[in-house]
């Protein structure tokens, strides 16, 4: 939004500014080129820019709170994706990449041997053009702008980019992956391409940097996502991503792999197969007793811990009893550097403390979200009101013979996530759903197994879904959900098999 108030103001300090420059220039002479990698990698070790307040000549720290934010980001290599990608899902932010008309090859960017990379980057004049544009920059008020460093320099396509909008009453935050170049000297260039912008310090970051890096990065700078908008899509299920936004702000798969009943070597098998059929989301427990074995299929997996969703749970006794511990255990055998859920795995005694436990972990960056496992109505009308942090997700028993049809509405209600165990009736019940003759004729039509007619049927009531399985086939199966919809008839038919029959105790 431009401030009209204090345009002129802006252009005065925008003078000075330039004045400013040119004396700098005249004193330093011609910027010297930094020492550089032999090929153009994205990522190094992380560096604070200059002002440590984040803003520029003195001017005021502006409030972002309210912001409409836009992730720009150009990634020749694929390290600065994933940053510009964690910055938009934080911010709820709308994302662009920059994509050359002409992309460049790994050729192109070979350093010294006169490819495009290397006259690019020394001709001043140097404009790689871009395909496609940025509709309606107008309503954005604050740009991230993410690119590799070349020469010790952001990108020629960079330049293209400013230089062909209006970024007039902005602000721009930018950041860069980097070998050995901090983002200085690029951030300081590019700078002089637009007029009355309120340029923040940027930040360099290593390839590899772990979304909460990002997410502490953006509240040192007062940016945080509209609530009104994240409120809007809180536990809305994304069908072309196959996540759900948790309250907490984290996004979440929306279906995965439950583990109980495997041991360890099962485990360790099962979850790498999800992981290599594209899976991503893992519930385990204390009580599975195979944390240590979740843990190490994913560091032995080679998929990216950030793109990993990874629930578990303490249990009431010693562990709601010495909280702090159990959490510390969970943490020490899975080995996945932080845990993105923990659930408490039913009520108990010290229930509301363990929470509060668990709560303080959040603070500390040790967990991500927090969570109930079989806390129904009652339960959590006396729950809730005793602890700071509304649980982002309820796992309950839930199946088409046991549907709860009315807790689930309410959980929803309350902006929480609602996910499902036994999907299909629990051991000793699985033959007979799977053979039901509604829910076969079901897959039947759609050319589908019965155990992805009843994910399916979940998924579309708004259930995320966790079935258990120690067949690769059957786990592949089981992600398989999104070439076919159920008809409002079909989920009708599904839901008219309710008995309210629980399989188990909890």
């Amino acid at each position: 939004m431009i401030f009209r108030v204090i345009e002129y103001m802006k252009r005065v300090v925008a003078i000075v500014m330039m004045f400013s420059f040119l004396i700098c220039l005249s004193a330093c002479g011609t910027e010297r080129q930094i020492d550089i990698p032999s090929a153009p990698q994205e990522g190094g070790v992380t560096e604070e820019c200059k002002n440590a307040d984040g803003t520029k000549d003195g001017t005021e720290k502006p409030n972002h709170s309210q912001s409409s934010y836009l992730v720009v980001y150009f990634s020749a290599t694929g390290n600065t994706r994933p940053l510009a990608e964690y910055a938009a899902d934080i911010l709820n932010a709308d994302i662009y990449e920059i994509v050359p008309e002409q992309p460049y090859t790994d050729a192109d960017l070979a350093y010294y041997t006169g490819g495009r990379a290397d006259q690019e980057q020394n001709d001043p004049a140097a404009r790689p053009a871009i395909s496609g544009s940025v509709e309606n920059m107008d309503q954005y008020d604050t740009i991230l702008l993410g690119y590799p460093i070349w020469h010790g320099k952001a990108p020629k396509i960079i330049y293209t980019f400013l230089e062909s909008y209006n970024f007039s009453g902005k602000t721009i935050l930018p950041f860069c992956t980097s070998h050995s170049s901090g983002i200085g000297s690029s951030a300081d260039n590019l700078r002089s391409l637009t007029q009355n912008t309120n340029w923040l310090d940027g930040k360099r970051f290593a390839a590899g940097t772990s979304k909460q890096e990002i997410e502490n990065w953006l509240n040192e700078n007062d940016m945080k996502p509209n609530s009104t908008a994240v409120s809007a899509k809180i536990g809305v299920f994304n069908f072309e991503k196959h996540t759900v936004l948790l309250n907490s702000g984290y996004e979440m798969p929306i279906m995965g792999l439950g583990t109980y009943s495997l041991s360890d070597e099962e485990c360790y098998d099962s979850v790498t197969a999800l992981l290599e059929s594209g899976g991503r989301l893992i519930d385990t427990a204390y009580m599975y007793g195979n944390e240590a074995a979740v843990g190490r299929a994913i560091r032995d997996s080679g998929v990216p811990r950030e793109e990993i969703f990874v629930i578990t749970k303490i249990y009431p006794g010693t562990q709601f009893a010495n909280p702090e511990k159990a959490i510390q255990d969970a943490l020490d055998k899975l080995n996945i550097g932080y845990i993105d859920m923990m659930l408490l795995h039913h009520p108990g005694e010290n229930d509301v403390n363990a929470y509060l436990a668990m709560e303080k972990a959040v603070d500390n960056g040790k967990i991500h979200s927090l969570g109930l496992s079989n806390w129904y109505v009652k339960e959590l009308k006396e729950f809730l009101p005793k602890v700071n942090i509304t649980p982002a997700l309820v796992q309950n028993e839930i199946h088409p013979y046991y549907q709860e049809n009315d807790v689930i509405p309410y959980i929803q209600n309350l902006g929480i996530v609602v996910q499902g165990w036994y999907p299909f009736g629990g051991r000793g019940h699985t033959s007979e759903l799977l053979g039901n003759n509604v829910i076969s004729s079901i897959a039947e039509a759609h050319g589908v197994s019965s155990a992805q007619v009843i994910l399916r049927w979940n998924l579309q009531k708004g259930v995320v879904v966790i079935p258990g399985s120690g067949n690769p086939a059957h786990i592949k199966e089981n992600l398989d959900l999104f070439g076919f919809e159920l008809t409002d008839n079909e989920m009708s038919q599904i839901n008219a098999l309710d008995r309210n029959e629980k399989h188990d105790w909890y």
